[in-house]
């Protein structure tokens, strides 16, 4: 639009990362943050286009852009023309389709695999359903890809031309964001790592040896703070370090029994609060070469004695309990729950005056990771009576929530 002499008004939901939003404008573009998401923005830029009588030019679902993307593969094949496997992130599908056409026209024989981040895994859902369909909820760590329903050419031409799917986790992509840095010093963001993250996990899967594979490197606006985040997962997402919660007798000695049973390994983090005088429930981390390693610490201190759960998979452990160490809760009609805040004035507020003022909140945990959202964790002291009432409270406020009171976190370390 700069180089015609065209005036570009962009769209982009208030999570966009502010590194992106500065590079638009810094090309010339004017940027409107709307919504809490990507479908939210592109139904006002949608709306804006009628209003002002601008051209909408959509960002995947249309014949041009789909085309114009998939030019990426014609520049992966002159770089290297002998690949077997071709892993391509998949948000809105435009990405995708333009790379499986291309690919398929060319050389057929190449398999082109699709990856999708598990909270918003919009093509699998459109799949199985055979035809493109509204996730009810998109997660925003991977805000590049976090799209609610895939476009209808993208979706028909990826159905067609796709081989296969694969999806991962947070953690999976965090563990690919530092291959990239340590292997080729690229800093990437979530979604820009989403192809390596997903050949990873389908080499595993298929246990594939001896092919030639390519990953496509889609982006890196990426928050400097979010790297914190990604550093704290990134050895659970290539199982390099395991979270147990390790429940110990209450009495001098167990600590270096348990130091002990490790052997030389290394602990990462310890977290221990008193709580009675019979036991004593401990977080610990402990560095790991890979999962075997993993499975035989736990049956070591199981022989020993020792009570474990592997927390490593325990969303709750690893995005709240290892930063809250604490006391307990005497009221067991405490019920907890997940939120998802919007970083912007007013969030806490607007939580506070909905649900605040009429019943005690009796925990409550945020941390900063970089992103433009924050997980919340907190606690209601609640009656049998308030059910009703409270749950019509929380759609009231707006917020994506999710009650966990039935967390084996809570159970081991808050309850």
């Amino acid at each position: 639009a700069k180089q015609l002499g065209l005036k570009a008004l962009i769209v982009m939901p208030q999570n966009t990362p502010s590194i992106k939003v500065d590079a638009v404008r810094g090309f010339g573009g004017e940027v409107l943050l709307h919504g809490a998401n990507f479908d939210e923005a592109k139904a006002k830029a949608i709306a804006l286009s009628k209003e002002k009588n601008m051209t909408f030019i959509p960002p995947f679902d249309h014949p041009l852009v789909i085309a114009g993307q998939g030019t990426l593969a014609m520049e992966m094949l002159q770089q290297v023309a002998d690949l077997d496997y071709v892993f391509v992130q998949v948000g809105g599908g435009g990405l995708a389709a333009g790379v499986a056409i291309l690919l398929k026209q060319f050389m057929p024989e190449i398999k082109v695999i699709g990856v999708e981040s598990k909270d918003s895994a919009c093509l699998t859902a459109a799949l199985e359903k055979g035809e493109p369909t509204d996730l009810a909820h998109v997660g925003l760590f991977a805000d590049g890809v976090a799209v609610k329903r895939i476009g209808d050419e993208t979706f028909r031409l990826c159905q067609r031309y796709l081989d296969d799917m694969v999806l991962v986790d947070s953690d999976e992509v965090c563990a690919a964001m530092k291959d990239l840095f340590e292997n080729v010093r690229a800093v990437s963001e979530p979604s820009g790592a989403l192809g390596l993250a997903g050949l990873k996990k389908y080499v595993k899967q298929h246990n594939i040896q001896g092919k030639n594979m390519a990953a496509i490197l889609s982006g890196a606006n990426l928050n400097f703070h979010t790297l914190r985040y990604v550093s704290e997962r990134c050895e659970i997402g290539e199982n390099r370090e395991a979270l147990l919660a390790v429940t110990m007798p209450e009495q001098p000695g167990s600590f270096l029994k348990f130091v002990h049973t490790l052997g030389a390994r290394a602990v990462t983090e310890f977290s221990y609060r008193y709580a009675d005088d019979q036991k004593a429930c401990i977080f610990a981390g402990v560095r790991t070469a890979n999962e075997a390693e993993k499975a035989e610490i736990i049956a070591e201190l199981t022989q020993n004695g020792f009570d474990v759960e592997d927390m490593s998979d325990d969303d709750i452990a690893k995005t709240h309990v290892r930063y809250l160490m604490g006391g307990r809760v005497a009221d067991h009609g405490e019920r907890l729950y997940t939120f998802e805040f919007p970083e912007q004035k007013g969030a806490l507020l607007k939580f506070l005056e909905t649900l605040g003022g009429r019943w005690n909140i009796s925990l409550f945990h945020y941390r900063a990771h970089g992103a433009d959202y924050g997980n919340i964790l907190a606690g209601f002291q609640l009656e049998q009576c308030d059910t009703g009432e409270f749950e019509h409270a929380l759609k009231t406020l707006g917020y994506v929530y999710q009650d966990v009171t039935d967390s084996k976190s809570y159970r081991y370390f808050l309850r």
